[in-house]
């Protein structure tokens, strides 16, 4: 993987450079699906973090859950979710957006003072065309695609995940070890200097090699 590609990755649809991670553990929650479903999302949240080095909590101490995935049938369910305005500002223009874009997903990110993720609220609307996928596959590329902040076009052409010949879905190995870079004690939580990407690339290639 050549520098060039993998600060793809985290350059964004209107050119900027933006990378960061977690910096604290993740607490979740999820609301909408049965325990089972729960129970999955959960194990691949561990699954991903133990792959980063990172770790996960019951509680936040600052925000209860600091991980919280919506599944829902219609947007306007967030809507009638009551509270959920406190936490995302201006809830009733992102649902008339993501009504417009017939969008099924989507995720707001929070961050703390070091610009280290702190919160991931996701999305999920769940279309015949989430509905068709399997809960494990689509809890663990929802759960990658929340453990960085990638860019807005880093997934649009290519999921984060590949198919074994048994057709049981994996984390594809460039983006397994570019969490594991990315996670890395001696880099940055944050960064916004493409530079970054010279370091991933270097930790990468010496984790392949």
């Amino acid at each position: 993987m050549t520098t060039n590609d993998l600060s793809k990755f985290f350059t964004r649809s209107d050119g900027t450079y933006l990378f960061a991670r977690w910096g604290r553990p993740i607490a979740p929650v999820a609301f909408g699906v049965e325990d089972s479903t729960i129970s999955t999302l959960k194990g691949a949240i561990e699954a991903v973090c133990q792959l980063a080095g990172h770790t996960t909590q019951d509680t936040d101490p600052e925000l209860g859950a600091n991980f919280m995935a919506f599944f829902i049938r219609d947007w306007q369910e967030l809507l009638d979710t009551p509270n959920l305005d406190r936490l995302i500002p201006e809830l009733a223009n992102l649902v008339t957006r993501l009504r417009a874009a017939d969008a099924n997903q989507y995720r707001i990110f929070r961050f703390d003072e070091a610009g280290g993720i702190k919160a991931c609220f996701m999305f999920l609307k769940m279309d015949a065309v989430l509905s068709d996928i399997p809960a494990d596959t689509l809890c663990l590329g929802q759960v990658v695609q929340s453990m960085l902040l990638w860019s807005d076009e880093a997934f649009l052409n290519a999921s984060p995940l590949a198919l074994t010949g048994n057709d049981v879905a994996i984390l594809r190995p460039d983006v397994a070890a570019i969490i594991r870079a990315g996670y890395a004690p001696n880099m940055p939580v944050t960064a916004d200097d493409p530079s970054h990407a010279l370091r991933l690339a270097a930790r990468v290639q010496m984790a392949t090699q």
